[in-house]
Formats: structure tokens, C-alpha cells, sequence
């Protein structure tokens, strides 16, 4: 065999009995070029392992040095393995004999001991692209390098510390082998996102590994949790990278001043990558607080404005790029209202609590009076039924704490009349503002369906819930003018109740297009009359009993049932699997290569049972795929989706037009059935098509559905069922109580506390 590196020679691998066929019956699958640069052409049969391969190639060309010293790669570094080797010999890649996983770690692990600047970046740059392959991982962690790493990343800056962030970035996709992870190196990597000074592409992989260690909780670790009675973390077992998690990391965050405002601000940054890393972190810090540090941790994003600046992101050209992490946004601040509007007022215990009652009291100017039985009132004076505090806002929580503040606050004059014209008039005409205040919290829940954590619907963007406070005030104020227009009384309460639910529909309609201008519009222009007029047209058409608490908590608890059904439906949907169409990245340019028709433009995809993989294979027509797995040699794994982005991607422009379940689309504009399933970095994992409008919302919304963090759901087609379940539930429940002529309060009396709790509940059987 010649050793120049033009030379080519022919070299056949046996099967799995030893036998060879002759050379001139033989036909080469694929050319294989060695590290000296001799071509050869191969036919390497799909029965053997990638060893066997690896064995006779280094048999028939005659290498000195043992067959253990070698791997396979294709043109593009990817490593051939035994589960992609069938892949790369259908498709009769250009393979190359290198160095295998292990040499390589060796020799990245000694660069980097060397910290030679000339060679530095080169060796960083290999690491990174190595780093993901178990074999080189390995290696390369059993040679100390993981402490290489976090040296040169403790002393770098630029582009070095690029790569090397990187690099680890890369290495914690693993599921092993950075468990020993130190405070240190979390608060480096704090400081570098701190820093304004810090370059983006130094920014994006210390984000995305600061949101690795949130995510990296002992609650995430896969498999069942214990059942415990404690509230400390569950103990996880030695070697597991599950063992950082919020805690860890916000310890870090407190220590480095103005880190979460740095992360914020860049939300306004004209990159929109580094806004997409910085939204990641932050939804995936609002997705894992604690019960010890979330109070404090959203209060100071509330401070930094965090709403408004996504808010400006929703508005912005970029948003296309970052539809889904603004739905997430949108989905964890649902969790932070609803969790606010479920902790009670507790002044006594919580320092934060009776400063916001402080202020109100404060804003009211208002002096603490005895009433006509000698017991002193101040909360009854603003409209309250009582002096219990916790009792008065049992059903809005602290979320209705913090929004009579923010009503009182924003315009301390304007609060202070308002109240001393309440207290000039009649006891029975007077309105109480503070009541009104809470009602106005369940208004607004009610019409964003904020009913329990991990269940929000919504396909659209949400401005004006992000504004929530401004529209509190802004409808509380609407309920003081129509209770004065309408000379209502105590008794009429319910009716201005009724006023404001009707005006709250109207006013917050089709809110993903409409200016906030046009709300204000409607809350603060809108008169008595038209709006009653209105309203009793709405009457005719449907029944108050819907406004009723009872049936408020009831539809609450049936749309958290229909969501959950619906989660069922969509996971069974990936379970069964599907066909979809191989698409071609929108924003990638269109080669004369990339026109001609691909060779496999099919790809079946189905979940595993344990729904951590998604199985598939490829093809150059549609086939019937067996049950199991069998046929489906490839593998994605569900831990690398981080999101899945929608109309991502086209068609490839020569598929067979009379192919009836491809959707039609032109060769360069993005589908609105694609979807891409992108990782932390932003590459893809997967660009698809799907054949129809219900399977696109079956698998988008499947996928983000399986997602840890709850994620949100991408199709109207899966909202719209859930609240169809919805009311079908509602009005089933509805047939047994009219039909019984069962009677449905407006609300519900606590009656008093036991005089002990010296008892206790029996079991209840049928």
C-alpha cells in the first residue's frame, strides 16, 4: 500500500465469521482517510461493531499501533459509534482513522496543564468539541482535567474564557463528573456575569451554566423522590450532580452586588442570543426558589422591573427568537401571582407584611378612632369588615396586600381624599375601598385563569398581566366611579361587582395587540349607563350563577383536572409516535446543494416509555415502524430540550408535491407546522414538520408539557380543549345541582375556631 497522501487502495472488514470476500466482488461503502492521509475505500458491513471496524482497518492497513489507539469520525468530528455507525455507512460518509477519545483526553488534559497562550484556545476549542463523547470524558475526568478547566477558568478573561466556559458548559450536558463543584467556582462564574464589562460570547455559556447548577437540585435527580416528612432537600447519592439547586446558587448571587440587575438590564441588550440566555436564567431561577428565599428573590425582581423590560422584549423585532421563553415568563409569573394570592397576611411574623400595612395606613392619613362599643378601629375605617387582618385578606393573599399598597402608594393624595370622602358620607353609602381592593384581585384572577402553579394556557403574549398592579388600580378606580355614578348602597355591592367583572372582559380583550392606552381608555372614560347597558344585554344571554364563588372554585378545580387530561392525551400522542417532515432552518442560507432533494426526508419520532428519550429514524419513505423501539436506531435525549421553538423551519423545496400530508410551503418561508427542539446553547437537536395542525399541537405541546419546569402550551387547538373540557365539566356538575333544585350561595361563612384542638378526624368511608 502506498503511503503517499494521494494514494487510494481498497480494504474490506469481515463479517461477523472471519470469512472475507474477494476484493473484486466486493462494494466500498465508504473511504476512510488515516492520520498520515492515505485514502482507502471500504465496505464495512452494518452487522459489526464499531471495534470490529476499527480492528480490520487496522489489520489490512498494516498499523503498528493497536486498534485500541483509534477511532472513527465523520467529515464533520462526530464521533462513529455503534449507534450511529449503520447511519453513517447508509449514507456512505467520509470517514476518518484518528486518534480515539482517550489519546485526545490525554493530550487536551497536558495542553492545559501547560497554560501556553499560543496553544491555549486551540486545545480549549478541541475540549469543547470532545467533551460530550463519553469515552474522551471519561478520560479526561479520571486525568483531573475537570481542575484544569476550572483553573484556567478562574484566571481567564476574553475569548479564552470563552472557550473554557464553553467547554464546561459542554462537559455538564453530562450527567456525571462535576459533582465536586466548589462555592468558588459558582461565585466566578457570578462575578463574570456581574461584570457589564463582560464580552456576550463570554456571557452566554457562564448563563447557561449558572442556569445548569439551578436546574442541578436534588429534587430534579431522576427517578422517584422518597417520600419524606422533612423539608430539607432529599439526600442524593455520592457522585450525583443533582446536589447544587437554588440555594447554592442565590447564596452566590447575594454575595456579588447588582448581579440580578446586570441579568435584567441585558434583557434590554441589542443581542438577541444574550437576551434569550439571560430570559433562560431567569425563568429557570423563578422555576426552582425555595420556599426559604423565593419571597425574597421575586420581591427584588419585582424591584429591578423585571415585567416591564419583558414587557419591551414582546414589542421588540426580536421576538420571534424568543416567543417561547417569554410564554415561560409568562407561566412562572402566573405561579408568583397565585402563590402571592395563597400566602397569607401575617404581620406578626413577617416584617414585610406589617411594612406594607404600615404604608397603607400611612398613605390614608387617617387616625385611629374607638367605635361606638369602645373598641379601637383603623382597618374598618378603609373599608375592612373587621380588624383581623389575616382574616380580611384570607382569599387575596398577600398579592392583594401588595396591590392596595401599590394602589395607595402610586398617588398618596388621590387615596387619602378618596378615603375621607368615604368617611363624610353614610355608613350604608359608603364604599369599602379595601374590600373593593380584594374583589378586584379575584376579578383578576378569574379572567386570567390564575387557578393553581403549572397550569397556564395561554398561546399569546399577556402585557397587560404583567401590568397587573396598574390594572388593579386602574379597575379599582373604575368600581369607585360606577359606585358613586350608580349612588350605590352597602347592599348594591354585588351589583358593582358584577359592573366591573363585565368591564374587566371588555377592557383586557385580545390583550397581545392591543395599546395599553386603549385600556385606560376603557377603565377611566367608559360611562355608568353604556356600561350597564351592556351589561344587562351580556344577563340576557347568560346566567349570574357563574359568578358565584362556589362556581368560580369549581370551575378552578375542573380546569386543573381538563389540563391534566389533556397532558395525558399529548404524552400518549408521543408515546405512539409519528411521521414528520426533515426541515431546513429558516435562517440558514440556501445552497444549490441544500435544493437538491435530501436523501432521507422522513423521520419517525416516538417517546420512550420512561419519557426520557425520544427515539427515531430516518428514511427515504414512510414505512410501518413495528411497536417498540427496535426500528429506531437514534436518540434524542428529553434533558437536552430546553425549548421547543415553533415555525422555525421550511420544507425542503423538492419534496413530492403530490405527497397530500406534506404542508404546503415555499422553499424559503418558515412553516407554521415546524418546530425545532433546541438545546442550551440554541443548536437544534431536531427540525420538524409535522404533517397537520393536531399533530404540530400534539408534539410542541407534548414536549413542553414534559418539561420539569411545566413549560407552556404552544397551540390554541390544546388551550381550546382544555377549556372545552372545562365547561363540559361545569355544566355536568350544574345538571345534578339544578336538577336536585340545589340552591348556590354567594359565598361561604367561616364559623368561629374550636375552643381547642384537643380532637381529631375519624376516617370517612362510603
Amino acid at each position: 500500500m502506498a503511503n503517499n497522501s494521494n494514494a487510494r487502495s481498497n480494504a474490506s472488514t469481515t463479517g461477523a465469521n472471519g470469512a472475507s470476500r474477494p476484493k473484486s466482488l466486493l462494494v466500498p461503502t465508504n473511504s476512510v482517510t488515516t492520520k498520515d492521509g492515505v485514502t482507502v475505500r471500504a465496505r464495512i458491513e452494518p452487522t459489526l461493531t464499531v471495534d470490529d471496524v476499527i480492528r480490520q482497518l487496522c489489520l489490512n492497513l498494516q498499523l503498528r499501533d493497536p486498534p485500541g489507539m483509534f477511532a472513527l469520525r465523520d467529515e464533520t468530528d462526530e464521533l462513529v459509534t455503534n449507534d450511529n455507525l449503520r447511519k453513517k455507512i447508509k449514507g456512505r460518509v467520509h470517514l476518518k482513522l484518528v486518534n480515539s477519545p482517550s489519546l485526545e483526553a490525554v493530550d487536551v488534559v497536558e495542553k492545559l496543564s501547560l497554560r501556553d497562550e499560543r496553544t491555549l484556545r486551540k486545545t480549549l476549542f478541541s475540549l469543547q468539541k470532545f467533551i460530550r463523547e463519553e469515552q474522551f470524558a471519561n478520560e479526561f475526568l479520571q486525568r483531573d482535567g475537570l481542575s484544569e478547566l476550572l483553573d484556567v477558568i478562574s484566571v481567564s478573561h476574553g475569548n479564552t474564557l470563552a472557550y473554557a466556559l464553553l467547554a464546561m458548559q459542554n462537559l455538564m450536558d453530562l450527567d456525571h463528573g462535576w459533582s465536586n463543584l466548589d462555592n468558588s467556582f459558582i461565585f466566578r462564574v457570578v462575578q463574570i456575569l456581574s461584570s457589564p464589562q463582560s464580552l456576550i460570547n463570554v456571557c452566554r455559556p457562564a448563563t447557561a451554566i449558572l442556569k445548569k447548577l439551578v436546574e442541578a437540585d436534588p429534587h430534579s435527580a431522576p427517578g422517584p423522590l422518597m417520600a419524606s416528612s422533612s423539608r430539607s432537600p432529599p439526600s442524593v447519592p455520592p457522585g450525583s450532580v443533582y446536589r447544587y439547586g437554588f440555594d447554592a446558587v442565590f447564596e452566590q448571587m447575594r454575595r456579588e452586588k447588582g448581579m440580578l440587575e446586570t441579568v435584567v438590564s441585558r434583557l434590554g441588550s441589542a443581542d438577541t442570543s444574550m437576551i434569550l440566555y439571560s430570559m433562560m436564567l431567569i425563568n429557570s431561577l423563578l422555576s426552582h426558589a425555595t420556599d426559604a428565599r423565593w419571597e425574597e428573590f421575586t420581591n427584588e425582581l419585582e424591584k429591578l422591573n423585571v415585567r416591564k423590560a419583558v414587557i419591551r422584549v414582546m414589542s421588540s423585532h426580536t421576538i420571534e427568537d424568543l416567543t417561547s421563553c417569554i410564554l415561560d415568563f409568562q407561566a412562572n409569573m402566573i405561579r408568583v401571582t397565585y402563590r402571592k394570592k395563597m400566602t397569607l397576611v401575617e404581620p406578626a411574623a413577617e416584617y414585610s407584611h406589617a411594612a406594607a400595612l404600615k404604608s397603607i395606613w400611612s398613605a390614608s392619613k387617617l387616625q385611629e378612632e374607638l367605635d361606638n362599643e369602645g373598641q379601637p378601629q383603623r382597618w374598618r375605617l378603609l373599608g375592612f369588615g373587621s380588624e383581623d387582618i389575616t382574616h380580611e385578606f384570607r382569599d387575596a393573599g398577600i398579592l392583594g396586600l401588595y396591590c392596595l399598597k401599590h394602589f395607595a402608594k402610586s398617588d398618596p393624595e388621590s387615596f387619602s381624599k378618596m378615603v375621607l370622602e368615604q368617611l363624610s358620607r353614610p355608613a350604608e353609602r359608603r364604599c369599602p375601598i379595601a374590600r373593593a381592593s380584594n374583589e378586584i384581585v379575584e376579578l383578576l384572577s378569574e379572567h386570567w385563569a390564575i387557578f393553581a402553579p403549572g397550569y397556564s394556557t395561554s398561546t399569546t403574549f399577556q402585557p397587560f398581566f404583567l401590568n397587573f398592579l396598574k390594572v388593579h388600580a386602574l379597575a379599582l378606580n373604575f368600581f369607585l366611579r360606577m359606585w358613586s355614578e350608580s349612588g350605590a348602597a352597602a347592599d348594591d355591592f354585588p351589583r358593582v361587582v358584577a359592573l366591573t367583572r363585565s368591564q374587566v372582559k371588555v377592557a383586557l380583550r385580545q390583550e397581545n395587540v392591543r395599546a395599553w392606552h386603549e385600556v385606560e381608555h376603557d377603565f377611566n372614560e367608559s360611562e355608568y349607563r353604556a356600561v350597564r347597558d351592556r351589561q344587562m344585554k351580556e344577563l340576557e344571554m347568560e346566567d349570574d350563577l357563574m359568578s358565584k364563588a362556589p362556581m368560580r372554585n369549581l370551575s378552578a378545580k375542573l380546569y386543573k383536572e381538563s389540563y391534566e387530561f389533556v397532558r395525558q392525551q399529548r404524552i400518549q400522542c408521543l408515546l405512539q409516535g409519528s411521521w414528520f417532515v426533515n426541515a431546513m432552518p429558516s435562517s440558514s442560507p440556501i445552497s444549490r446543494d441544500t435544493l437538491r432533494k435530501p436523501s432521507r426526508p422522513w423521520r419517525f419520532m416516538r417517546l420512550d416509555n420512561g419519557l426520557k428519550y425520544l427515539h427515531f429514524v430516518d428514511s427515504t419513505v414512510k414505512f410501518p415502524v413495528r411497536n417498540g423501539l427496535e426500528d429506531l436506531p437514534d436518540r434524542i435525549d428529553i434533558a437536552q430540550i430546553t425549548e421547543v421553538a415553533t415555525g422555525t423551519c421550511a420544507a425542503p423545496p423538492n419534496m413530492l408535491r403530490d405527497q397530500t400530508d406534506l404542508p404546503p410551503t415555499s422553499p424559503t418561508s418558515p412553516s407554521s407546522l415546524s418546530f425545532s427542539l433546541l438545546t442550551a446553547d440554541g443548536s437544534s437537536l431536531s427540525d420538524q414538520i409535522a404533517p397537520d395542525q393536531s399533530r404540530w399541537a400534539d408534539w410542541t405541546d407534548g414536549l413542553n408539557m414534559l418539561r420539569r419546569d411545566g413549560g407552556h402550551v404552544a397551540s390554541q387547538e390544546t388551550a381550546g380543549f382544555v377549556k372545552a373540557l372545562t365547561d363540559i365539566g361545569l355544566k355536568i356538575k350544574l345538571l345534578d345541582l339544578t336538577g336536585e333544585r340545589v340552591d348556590i350561595p354567594s359565598g361561604l361563612v367561616a364559623g368561629p375556631p374550636p375552643t381547642n384542638t384537643d380532637f381529631f378526624f375519624s376516617d370517612l368511608y362510603d
